[in-house]
């Protein structure tokens, strides 16, 4: 028994425990060495249950002389250790003096420096005062370089210029010290000479240089008699732990900071250090860390009324009276009585603010009711149910959309989205919740006794899917004129570069091109539909072209529908004067051969890049159709023709081109050619001009021009000739991609 006595003795003898050990083995109670406090990171070397093992240099001495710090330049008494100020407080002593006799003699000792390198620990700029106290004193803090930091001079003229209690130069002066100073190294030098001392000053000739804490040192006369004996001051030093940020130290291993604590980085050097949080107390180095202050119990009570004191995490509640308002703390506005009429105005305010929530509420409701009845009504108005039963049955490929997608697609209708205007409604850009673009025609008004024919034209021109005609994507019939919705053509109309100069003059071969491809388009829409299609309004500013410069015939806004087994229908006269049929324009009698007399307007622009209604020299206006009619009669039509046609085809082969639309232009209908064989004409004169023949070879050519166009009239007639019950939508693929065959030899 006695030998594990003597064995626990020895593990815990000084040689043995000396060194700090491991948190994890702390007590929470703070230990104490001749009543001053000893928190953790700080602990008493020999204590097994204090201290860090990591952190040796925060170790404490308790010995017969109290607590002492141990540091380069000895032992330091510990006065006071604070945690959330981060301070060590101990006591100093005079750094340096220097005294001289009547005959200006001088007893300087060594410099004595106070070092604190190689630790954690700095003196605190904030908290200390560099004191010079003497009659002829200049004393300096120099950096290890030799260079002057800091410093001031202390000076006497007569007893009575000193003031207790004020070191402004007069017998004593202070000033301000470096932050993150590590080391006190002190130099005197005499004012003598320059301030006007001397020698038959009646006080002691000793000068003292120390630190001391910021308000602990009260200046008085007596200490300017020499006391070299009297040379211990208190000192703050600031600590903190490691040489690393709380950055570096989070992305590494971490901080010793516990719970409901933050670090800080250090203000006076490097390293970090932990502080509670608001609200809460106690040690923020010791797991489990900082607890909550209950502040309503005990003198702290920030509340006016304790008892209406609430605690929570990391703060408190304070709550006024029934009858009183305000935060209810004594340090913000109290507690105050409040009058009947401020209660009565208080709950009326309320009261009318619940009111006029309810009726904009209300009106809000309202309004989107009858924002959806207003949909509905127009949807049934514009032959919405016909149009799905027609999809269903049908199998068409039309969408209805909803007014809400196309208010977003085209942003909410804004200026910025306008592709065109026309006579009958503005052409927007859309872009779908797809991103698909789309382009939305907005009609400007509509034949209401006309709705089924009009979802009849919709479901038909929706199933077209032809290279050379714009697709109808769908509508929309929640507004009061239905939208339409079609495929997006990006490179603007016929019309924009035919008269746009900066645009520069498309080739002869390239118009001839697009002429072809708007024939393939209306010979499909008069002869390959399910039911013949009148475009009513062919121009030049409807015939769009893509991204390859393919014409495609857009604008059925105005277009109709011929019933099976009829060859016109009478309708209200629509289109675009310069473009209109002369006969139709009289009758009201619409027939395919409109669109044929449209088109050799259309292939006259072609020829002579001049708008179809213009203003002459004389200032009257000057019908394109009309003229070059009378310059054919009168064999003059060459000199309308464009420089660049000239340039590029022969006179003879213009010629047979201002016949084709000549023959189109045919003030009776009857006189005009179908579509189909102004389609077989250009294509065989387009075959003719990749032969790159001139003028003097194309006359002998012409027989070749007839007999290809013979050949492709009797492939036509062929292909054109439908069985009577026969209307099945494989067959007029068929002819689709047969006229489509015609324009691509």
């Amino acid at each position: 028994m006695l030998v594990l006595l003597f064995l626990l003795l020895s593990l815990l003898s000084p040689s043995t425990s000396s060194k700090l050990l491991d948190p994890s083995v702390l007590m929470r109670d703070i230990p104490s060495c001749y009543n001053i406090s000893i928190p953790y990171p700080f602990g008493i070397i020999g204590n097994y249950s204090l201290g860090l093992e990591h952190l040796p240099s925060f170790g404490i001495r308790c010995n017969g002389s109290g607590p002492m710090l141990s540091l380069p330049s000895g032992q330091y008494k510990v006065v006071d250790i604070s945690l959330p100020q981060g301070t060590i407080t101990i006591l100093g002593r005079a750094v340096a003096w220097r005294c001289r006799d009547r005959f200006n003699g001088t007893d300087l000792p060594p410099d004595q420096d106070l070092s604190l390198e190689g630790t954690p620990f700095t003196f605190s700029d904030t908290r200390n005062k560099f004191t010079v106290v003497g009659c002829d004193a200049m004393a300096t803090i120099q950096d290890a370089y030799g260079s002057y930091i800091s410093g001031c001079a202390a000076f006497c003229v007569s007893k009575e210029t000193v003031v207790k209690g004020v070191c402004s130069g007069v017998g004593c002066c202070q000033s301000q010290i470096p932050r993150a100073l590590k080391r006190l190294n002190l130099n005197f030098s005499s004012i003598r000479g320059q301030i006007g001392a001397t020698k038959d000053v009646p006080w002691d000739p000793c000068s003292k240089a120390f630190l001391v804490k910021e308000d602990e040192y009260v200046f008085t006369y007596d200490d300017l008699i020499s006391n070299k004996n009297n040379q211990n001051r208190t000192v703050v030093l600031e600590w903190s732990i490691g040489n690393k940020s709380c950055s570096e130290m989070d992305s590494k291993n971490g901080t010793e900071c516990k719970a409901n604590s933050h670090c800080y980085n250090s203000t006076n050097g490097i390293g970090y250090r932990c502080k509670c949080s608001d609200g809460f107390e106690g040690n923020p180095y010791l797991a489990p860390g900082c607890e909550d202050i209950n502040e309503c119990k005990g003198p702290n009570n920030p509340c006016i009324h304790p008892n209406r004191c609430k605690n929570t995490i990391g703060g408190s509640i304070c709550k006024c009276p029934f009858g009183m308002s305000g935060d209810g703390t004594s340090h913000g506005t109290g507690c105050k009585k409040v009058e009947l009429l401020e209660i009565i105005l208080g709950v009326g305010l309320v009261m009318v603010l619940i009111l006029f929530a309810l009726v904009l509420w209300t009106y809000w409701l309202q309004k989107k009711r009858r924002l959806a009845r207003r949909k509905q009504r127009y949807f049934l108005q514009n032959g919405g149910v016909m149009l799905r039963q027609q999809i269903s049955s049908r199998k068409a490929l039309a969408k209805i959309f909803s007014s809400e997608v196309l208010k977003k697609a085209t942003n909410n209708y804004s200026e910025d989205r306008i592709l065109g205007k026309g006579g009958y409604g503005t052409v927007y850009k859309g872009v779908l919740e797809d991103h698909t673009v789309v382009a939305i025609k907005k009609s400007k008004l509509v034949d209401e006794t006309q709705i089924d024919q009009f979802i009849n034209e919709v479901v038909i021109l929706s199933q077209i899917n032809h290279r050379n005609v714009v697709k109808l994507l769908g509508c929309c019939l929640e507004t009061e004129v239905p939208l339409l919705v079609y495929e997006f053509i990006p490179n603007g109309n016929l019309f924009y570069h035919l008269h746009n100069d900066r645009l520069g003059s498309i080739s002869w071969e390239n118009r001839l091109r697009i002429a072809v491809e708007t024939a393939i388009a209306l010979a499909y829409l008069h002869s390959a539909t399910q039911f013949p299609i009148i475009h009513r309004d062919v121009k030049s500013s409807n015939i769009l072209l893509d991204e390859n410069y393919t014409a495609k015939v857009a604008d059925f806004g105005a277009s109709r529908l011929v019933p099976y087994n009829q060859t016109h229908v009478t309708t209200l006269v629509q289109g675009t004067f310069g473009y209109l049929d002369p006969e139709y324009f009289q009758t009201s009698v619409l027939t395919e051969k409109s669109d044929v007399y449209s088109f050799g307007v259309v292939l006259v622009e072609l020829l002579t890049r001049q708008k179809p209604i213009s203003h002459d020299p004389t200032d009257d206006w000057k019908n394109l159709a009309t003229h070059f009619i009378t310059s054919v009669e009168r064999n003059q039509f060459l000199e309308m023709v464009d420089q660049t046609v000239l340039k590029e085809a022969g006179a003879t082969h213009l010629n047979v081109v201002a016949q084709i639309a000549l023959n189109c232009l045919s003030l009776k209908r009857e006189d005009r050619p179908k579509m189909i064989d102004v389609l077989v004409e250009l294509n065989a004169l387009r075959r003719l001009l990749k032969q790159h023949m001139d003028d003097q070879t194309q006359e002998h050519h012409l027989e070749f021009y007839r007999k290809e166009k013979m050949a492709y009239m009797g492939s036509s007639s062929n292909l054109i000739k439908l069985d009577e019950d026969d209307d099945s939508m494989e067959s007029h693929l068929l002819i689709d991609r047969n006229l489509s065959s015609l324009a691509l030899e």
